[in-house]
């Protein structure tokens, strides 16, 4: 009799990449063509994308548990469910409940403590960069451990899409507070949809981002289309020429990623800046 799950497919790369690190890959017997991490799940079968599947490829890979990841798989989730398969489907956005996560993945292949030790190193990684816990560094705004009383840290505006215009989901500016920096639009943090965190290019010049740092899920940056906006020109940014680039798949994907490779790029650029 098996007492966990077996034979999992997982829908993005998160939940595969979670369970590679917890030792238990060979758990895995599907995964998501967008999968990167780590390289050797690549030679699983893929079987579907981000908002659709291939269910006759699921199907005849009898999984016994499916992982999904958040409203826009839902459809997928419930069509998974009509044809008898177990799906547990994730939705996190912010840090705290991507460590969440990564303690449920261990729970459900029975790997509790396991998953909790990962989680455990996540976060003494997260506090080393912040120079404090790391929480502290969400909580308390713009003073860092790094930047001395009266010195401001750098105002960042990250892009995950350039049109329209979207910035970044919960999980990537607490990654920057951490980071050392201050997102230009905290208030949109929390709207977990993109279409609610559109955002009006002027008011980007307006807020007058130090560094500026592009993630366009999946497609190459371009420093010309953020250099030639309107006006643009005319914020610290693009003056100094602090546009950089961070891959997708190490900052928006809601999984170790993000907690380990996306923070440390964050870290390094923003270590770099200096205020005039």
């Amino acid at each position: 009799m098996l007492r966990y799950p077996s034979r999992i497919v997982c829908l993005t790369e998160e939940t595969t990449e979670t369970l590679y690190l917890l030792g238990e890959g060979d758990r895995v017997v599907g995964v998501s063509g967008y999968t990167a991490r780590p390289p050797e799940a690549r030679r699983k079968p893929k079987v579907s994308a981000f908002i659709n599947a291939r269910f006759d490829k699921i199907d005849a890979l009898r999984p016994d548990l499916v992982l999904a990841f958040s409203d826009l798989q839902a459809d997928i989730a419930r069509e998974l469910i009509r044809r008898g398969y177990p799906v547990y489907t994730f939705n996190q956005r912010s840090v705290d409940e991507i460590l969440q996560m990564i303690r449920i993945v261990g729970a459900l292949v029975g790997r509790a403590e396991a998953g909790e030790a990962l989680a455990a190193r996540m976060e003494t990684g997260l506090d080393e960069i912040a120079g404090r816990p790391w929480r502290d560094a969400i909580a308390t705004g713009p003073w860092s451990a790094e930047a001395p009383q009266g010195r401001r840290r750098p105002r960042v505006f990250f892009e995950e899409w350039d049109a329209p215009l979207i910035s970044g989901i919960r999980w990537v500016e607490e990654l920057v507070e951490i980071a050392g920096g201050d997102p230009i639009f905290p208030e949109l943090r929390d709207a977990a949809l993109g279409k609610d965190r559109i955002v009006d290019p002027a008011v980007v010049v307006e807020r007058d981002p130090d560094v500026i740092v592009a993630s366009w899920c999946g497609k190459a940056m371009r420093k010309r289309t953020i250099v030639e906006r309107p006006g643009w020109d005319g914020t610290s940014a693009v003056r100094h020429d602090r546009i950089h680039e961070i891959k997708s798949t190490y900052i928006l994907q809601p999984g170790p990623a993000s907690l380990t490779e996306g923070v440390t790029r964050l870290h390094a650029i923003l270590k770099a800046w200096d205020v005039s």
